[in-house]
């Protein structure tokens, strides 16, 4: 007897650690800017990499127009052509992936419609002072600078909202 309510109680204590997690969203309009969208990938990677933020710092991007014009597979498309222009090949690779952007076949994402990127951050309660300053981080660094973004935190009207949206993205 004394086993099972042991397990009702490990139970209980798991929903109540899981529930305490607050998350804080944060989005940024890069316009039609898709070279500093994928700036902010890079540095979002970089610092989930580096301050080991693996399922504390979520993001997801939409575009806009491009969910109506190109297939889900165009996006993988985008970024290698993107990592084959930074490369460390000649300028015939560079001049081809601008061959490759230039058709109006909705492969170029630069001139198609608005980047969005929605950002979750979400720690627990010992780790305010790692939120707070990630908080600060963001709009000083450069990708992020000049968006201003706002922090919506649990009780803010914006929230239900942006968490559906978040959800919503893939």
């Amino acid at each position: 007897m004394t086993g099972s309510v042991a397990a009702g109680l490990t139970w209980l204590f798991r929903g109540g650690r899981l529930a305490g997690m607050a998350h804080i969203y944060m989005s940024f309009d890069f316009g039609t800017d898709e070279e500093k969208a994928q700036q902010a990938r890079h540095k979002l990677e970089m610092w989930k990499q580096a301050f080991r933020l693996d399922k504390k710092l979520l993001y997801k991007f939409e575009r806009e127009s491009d969910e109506r014009a190109a297939p889900e597979g165009t996006a993988e498309k985008s970024d290698e052509a993107a990592k084959e222009s930074r490369g460390t090949k000649s300028s015939k690779s560079k001049s081809h992936s601008k061959k490759k952007a230039e058709p109006g076949d909705g492969g170029d994402r630069t001139a198609n419609g608005n980047v969005k990127l929605y950002l979750r951050l979400a720690f627990s309660g010992h780790e305010k002072m790692t939120e707070e300053r990630l908080l600060k981080k963001f709009p000083a660094e450069e990708p992020f600078s000049g968006l201003s973004p706002k922090a919506v935190k649990e009780g803010d009207a914006e929230f239900a909202g942006l968490e559906e949206k978040f959800d919503s993205l893939e």
